[in-house]
């Protein structure tokens, strides 16, 4: 592999870069999106029933924000009913809304720089083939140390389609991870909204009553 990286040139470098970025953006969007961190299957049911006949303290309500994003979400709600016992249905919706959307943006992160690198390396490849071939043909003139030689030439074109390999090489795990974490990232969304929903027709009845 570094025989190959020395032979394709400095405009794979880039690559080799990118290759490591996306490695350490997978690998902590895998840390990141475990289920446990972001909507504990028990969580609302569990939130449901402390609530049931008062708004828990706040201790119980700063536990559960720091339990995982949907526990944010749901403890959003206690601090709005906490703060102003009379807030009305608009305001109560509006605070988890609020929260929900900071937690949208967290389970984004990193998402786009991911797709930009899937999008990006096949062009740096294809950069690098180029000035690759640009440099052989241009080694071609009379009295080149290249000149007339058919299997120099086949070498240099193979040295230069390295890059093309690589950027490829590259791309095409980063766009499957990228649909992969987007999708599971839109599903976790789904499954809060739907949670946040719920809960905020508990909270209603719970300030009415």
């Amino acid at each position: 592999m570094l025989s190959i990286i020395q032979a394709a040139g400095w405009p794979i470098w880039p690559l080799v870069a990118c290759s490591i970025l996306a490695l350490a953006l997978i690998f902590e969007r895998f840390l990141s999106l475990k289920k446990a961190k972001i909507a504990p299957p028990r969580l609302l049911d569990e939130a449901l029933a402390v609530s049931r006949v008062s708004v828990p303290s706040p201790d119980v309500v700063t536990q559960l924000e720091q339990n995982s994003a949907l526990g944010e979400v749901l403890a959003s709600g206690f601090r709005a009913l906490n703060s102003d016992p009379r807030c009305t249905e608009a305001d109560l919706r509006s605070s988890m809304e609020h929260t929900g959307r900071a937690v949208a943006h967290r389970l984004e992160r990193y998402l786009n720089a991911l797709a930009t690198i899937a999008s990006v390396a096949p062009l740096l490849g294809l950069m690098g083939t180029v000035i690759g071939m640009i440099e052989i043909f241009g080694s071609q003139a009379p009295g080149g140390a290249t000149g007339g030689n058919p299997a120099q030439l086949a070498h240099g074109i193979s040295v230069a389609l390295y890059n093309t390999a690589f950027g490829l090489i590259i791309a095409i795990p980063a766009l499957i991870f990228w649909r992969y974490f987007r999708g599971r990232v839109d599903d976790y969304l789904l499954t809060l909204e739907l949670a946040a929903e719920r809960f905020a027709r508990h909270l209603v009845a719970l300030r009415r009553g």
